[in-house]
């Protein structure tokens, strides 16, 4: 029998790899980008057309590379990262195993254009579904230029799979937003069929955190920092208040590498357990460093996996420090945050023996000893006979002012007493004078039977004052009565009063006053920003907003509510946002924080002095609101002038 195992061709072992690999687009970006890091860019810049499919472009400002390692750069397991096995246990870098080129270019029409820092000329070579195509000189900066061009193209059947644009550019940005929180130190720019979706200057990692997430999450974020001698874990986690039920703002870290891990994501549930609902999910944004010895990335070919020599260890650290840092806030309580003088308490390991310490009890307690008795306590045997002092023995104490009080035993009545005292006079004791006292009481009571029919109680209240004689002031008051009282009162928190019982109205009304902007405006939004407007259209529509929701994050602005002055509209979308993002309460309590956020904006500004028409028409609207006291936020409206200071000042 002839023999039929035979060895595939190095372009067909590329090509089945490359599914491993790169098994879409977004895999193409992540180890592209990564690269780009390890070749100590500065600034890293990535393009992609209809999805990634047609075109995928990297641009850093690294190291470069040589002619001869830009051609070997595309051979299967060529790598300057590690030279030995035992390297892939000590890793600083992100790439190890030199199969991310070959696998790309196995698939893909490549185009690399590269030069290092004393080359007068770089390089630019070019490999075809895993054939070589050629290599020529080219002028070009420092760095490396990736053009990942029709991927694919050779393997019709994985292209016919691949997801649809929408879908690939979404999976692109996750991978993009991955690597730029991992490296807030570094530039990055992301451009969707040549618009910019994201330009992220370097920052620290806070700031990179809500360039890369949204505004919104800025005042939800907790600083969490522990430091063992096992990990050191740092970030940031995100309040109770703010927890979710769809959360995608959720990344762990391991020495600047993502990965995903359900074990130490349940130590971070544990410990918001009883915090927040059972259905909704926190924020959190972890760093993790560990010995690099001490855990095993080669997992999975995605690199999103992670063993870790330290499992359980790791998992109680994480999840100290995120009681820690909750405690501090007065979400849990925490009895001492302060370090000096505390207890090492060792990380529990299998097969460790510990001694636990020795029960100390005193064995001669007697609680029935003599020592224990109280000579002044009642006998326990005697029965209870009650008071049988005469009132009229009883000794008063009499105070300066009249006041008499008689005492027999732990009874005591209180009289005036003028020189005498009529008590009567038939021997009846203290106790029974009490009692019949407290009868007496009780038999003047009107009796009511149950079986009555309830009558409605009325409270006459005079007609609600409203004001009049408005005089406007400058700094934004004015002036009026209110009844018979003199009045300041704040034209902006009494504007944003009135706003929002409109927009209260529009809410549930679902009828709103919008106006149409002459250019309509474009804003771009973050994936998860973009879904949770379009998941409130409803409600951004009852407000009054005319949204045309593009894709890609786009959104571009037609008409805004008739009340929101034009330049406030992209903040007030944010604010928006964030009253969005908050866990889903009751009907009534959602409308109200929707409608306080958007009478804040609409108020926020300078505010000119009003004429006197102007000042009556306001005052007149702020007398028909529910509550012309407090502004939505709790602040006073008006301050009453009393006459007394009045009074004062003129001496």
């Amino acid at each position: 029998m002839a023999d039929r195992i035979r060895l595939l061709p190095e372009v067909v072992a590329n090509q089945i790899a490359a599914g491993e690999v790169v098994n879409r687009p977004a895999s193409v970006v992540k180890e592209m980008m990564e690269n780009a890091i390890d070749a100590g860019a500065k600034r890293v810049q990535v393009n992609f057309r209809d999805g990634g499919k047609d075109l995928i472009q990297i641009v850093d400002d690294g190291c470069g590379m040589s002619p001869i390692d830009a051609r070997l750069a595309f051979d299967r397991h060529a790598t300057s990262k590690i030279a030995a096995v035992e390297d892939i246990y000590a890793l600083s870098t992100f790439g190890f195993r030199g199969e991310a080129l070959a696998s790309i270019a196995a698939v893909a029409q490549v185009e690399l254009r590269t030069r290092q820092a004393g080359d007068e000329v770089g390089t630019c070579t070019e490999i075809n579904g895993g054939q070589f195509a050629g290599q020529n000189p080219v002028m070009c900066p420092v760095g490396s230029q990736f053009y990942v061009r029709n991927l694919f193209y050779n393997v019709p059947a994985r292209r016919r799979f691949l997801d649809k644009s929408t879908t690939s550019a979404a999976q692109i940005r996750t991978e993009f937003q991955r690597v730029a929180l991992c490296n807030p130190q570094i530039a990055f720019e992301l451009y969707s069929n040549d618009t910019p979706v994201y330009t992220l200057a370097a920052s620290p990692l806070a700031g990179r955190i809500v360039d890369v997430v949204g505004r919104h999450v800025k005042q939800n974020l907790l600083e969490v920092e522990a430091d063992t001698s096992i990990a050191r874990v740092e970030g940031f986690i995100g309040r109770p208040a703010a927890a979710k039920r769809r959360n995608t703002e959720q990344y762990l870290f391991v020495n600047g590498r993502f990965f995903k891990s359900a074990y130490l994501t349940g130590a971070i549930l544990k410990a918001y357990e009883k915090l927040i609902p059972e259905n909704c999910t926190p924020s959190y944004f972890l760093y993790l460093t560990i010995d690099p010895s001490r855990i095993d990335v080669n997992v999975h070919p995605q690199k999103t996996e992670v063993k870790f020599a330290d499992e359980e260890a790791v998992w109680q650290i994480v999840n100290a420090a995120v009681r820690e840092t909750l405690a501090k806030t007065g979400a849990v309580p925490l009895m001492d945050f302060d370090g000096e003088g505390g207890v090492e308490i060792p990380v529990l390991e299998r097969g460790a023996v510990y001694s636990e310490p020795r029960a100390m009890s005193d064995e001669s307690y007697n609680p029935f000893r003599e020592s224990y008795v109280d000579p002044s306590a009642p006998e326990p045997d005697v029965d209870f006979t009650g008071f049988d002092v005469p009132y009229r023995d009883a000794a008063p104490r009499v105070s300066d002012s009249g006041a008499a009080t008689y005492e027999s035993g732990p009874i005591r009545a209180t009289g005036r007493f003028d020189g005498g005292f009529t008590l009567p006079d038939d021997g009846e004791t203290f106790e029974e004078y009490v009692s019949g006292g407290l009868h007496r009481a009780q038999s003047e009571l009107e009796f009511i039977p149950s079986e009555a029919e309830a009558e409605q109680q009325y409270l006459e209240i005079e007609s609600r004052p409203s004001f009049t004689d408005p005089l406007p002031l400058a700094g934004g008051y004015v002036a009026a009565l209110l009844g018979e009282r003199l009045v300041a009162i704040d034209v902006r928190r009494a504007r944003e009063r009135i706003l929002y019982e409109n927009y209260l109205r529009m809410l549930t009304d679902g009828k709103s006053a919008s106006q149409r902007l002459l250019f309509p405006e474009r804003l771009e939004l973050s994936g998860d920003e973009y879904a949770l407007l379009e998941e409130n259209a409803v409600d951004a529509a009852a407000l009054g907003f005319d949204l045309e929701y593009a894709g890609e994050g786009t959104v571009e602005v037609k008409g805004v509510p008739a009340d929101l002055p034009a330049e406030g509209t992209d903040r007030m979308l944010y604010d928006l946002l964030q009253v969005f993002s908050l866990p889903v309460a009751a009907a009534d309590v959602r409308r109200e924080k929707i409608a306080a956020a958007m009478a804040r904006g609409a108020a926020r500004g300078g505010v000119r002095t009003l004429t006197r028409e102007e000042a009556a028409a306001l005052l007149e609207q702020l007398s028909a609101a529910g509550n012309f006291s407090y502004s939505p936020s709790g602040k006073a409206i008006f301050a009453e002038i009393p006459p007394e200071d009045i009074r004062t000042r003129l001496g």
